[in-house]
């Protein structure tokens, strides 16, 4: 079925990461940058040159798609997501995409900067990829695997069932979402328009994996107050929000409980922004876990030190807020095990090993989850997020572009 295949995804991929489409968490608007649909254009004007007729892109930053069904069964409509933007931790302007062909197994020193050096002992995935075609930025910038290695997928895709009628199949939702990477991803998504039963992300990493399972979500935000006086006549009146603050985050667990200090399934409780001045700070927490009912655990235990803290600072105040923010996707999948069964299948059918890991953080699958489409997350190959060391395989992209192909064809032969 392959045999004869161009793949186009490697050529996708290399022009889509040149398009600069990083997000900003700070900004108001949706999509947060508007430099974002720089990149959506481009995908509606593509799909709609393959063949894909209703291709189009919404106000919000989301492309929206629909490759029709050519079966008379009965098939449940399937959506493959992904996200265009880029993260804000590290520059996706100018990115200048690098193919080693045929990687040996040495270092790869990255031209634009000699000390990015990515190696195989920082990057164990790698040793694998020994004989595969890898694909790095040049040292100044990430490169945008996250998620174009999903994004020219799942063209790719599209480009294979619309060329070959003869793959039965039932209808396919394509859809490309802003924002991911600052949790907004489904925000304005218009679940209705979208029209799916259930969905699968491609944003996952190594070959053959499949995500059901993600951290549970809650933010928390403290306002600490003090009280304020002049400092020259402060004595017995001034009570400092700066020192409160201070006393509260040392409290906290140096050797457990943080993002530094746990992996695999342990949870943790971690303050990620702090700001103000003596009258009054605010410091802000993520709180995750895989067992929801364990972030009300967390939670707890947090405004107990945050109480006993303020006690110590007579005449200070405090206030404890928290806000959902996404919870653990595989509560809803166990409910739906057709899913993940049917795409495990599909990586055995494409003849890779198959490996079922955890997320420990979010996804647009997660959220997607609670909105009515179970969603799990796929292998892209994308490794190294975030960072000037980001690479990708083309090999682990084409054998996604194959498990999906498989998987469309799943559903039409078991429905």
């Amino acid at each position: 079925m392959f045999q004869n295949y161009q793949y186009t995804v490697t050529e996708r991929f290399l022009r889509y990461v040149q398009i600069d489409t990083q997000s900003d968490p700070h900004s108001k608007t949706q999509p947060s940058t508007e430099k974002q649909k720089d990149l959506s254009r481009i995908l509606v004007t593509e799909l709609k040159a393959i063949g894909v007729e209703d291709a189009h892109l919404d106000e919000f930053g989301y492309v929206y798609a629909t490759i029709p069904s050519n079966t008379d069964k009965k098939v449940p409509v399937i959506c493959f997501c992904s996200h265009v933007d880029t993260a804000p931790d590290c520059s996706g302007k100018d990115v200048k995409p690098i193919v080693h062909k045929n990687y040996d197994g040495s270092d790869i020193i990255l031209p634009d900067d000699n000390t990015q050096v990515i190696t195989t002992k920082e990057h164990p995935y790698l040793k694998t990829k020994i004989g595969d075609d890898i694909i790095t930025a040049s040292g100044n910038t990430l490169l945008g695997a996250d998620d174009k290695a999903g994004v020219a997928i799942i063209m790719d895709l599209a480009n294979f069932l619309i060329t070959h009628p003869e793959i039965k199949h039932g209808e396919i939702k394509i859809l490309f979402t802003p924002d991911e990477e600052i949790g907004r991803g489904v925000d304005k998504v218009d679940m209705k328009k979208l029209g799916a039963d259930f969905g699968y992300t491609l944003d996952g990493g190594e070959l053959g994996s499949l995500e059901d399972e993600n951290f549970s979500a809650d933010g928390v935000t403290i306002n600490i107050y003090g009280i304020i006086a002049h400092p020259g006549t402060a004595k017995d009146k001034l009570v400092n929000a700066l020192k409160v603050a201070s006393s509260f985050l040392d409290s906290l667990p140096k050797d457990a409980l943080s993002p530094e200090t746990t992996d695999g399934r342990l949870g943790f409780v971690h303050p990620i922004h702090i700001e103000g001045i003596a009258e009054k700070v605010t410091v802000s927490f993520i709180i995750r876990d895989f067992v929801t009912a364990k972030l009300k655990e967390y939670e707890s235990f947090l405004q107990q030190q945050l109480e006993a803290t303020v006690k110590k600072f007579p005449g200070a105040k405090a206030d404890f807020v928290v806000k959902e923010q996404y919870r653990n996707m595989k509560e809803v999948l166990d409910q739906n095990p057709q899913v993940t069964q049917f795409a495990e299948d599909a990586i055995k059918r494409a003849g890779i090993d198959f490996a079922k890991l955890i997320i420990r953080g979010g996804t647009d699958g997660s959220r997607f989850s609670y909105m009515g489409l179970p969603c799990p997350n796929l292998f892209t190959g994308e490794m190294a997020l975030h960072s000037k060391h980001e690479y990708v395989s083309i090999q682990d992209m084409q054998k996604s572009v194959e498990t999906l192909v498989h998987l469309a064809r799943l559903w039409e032969e078991r429905s």
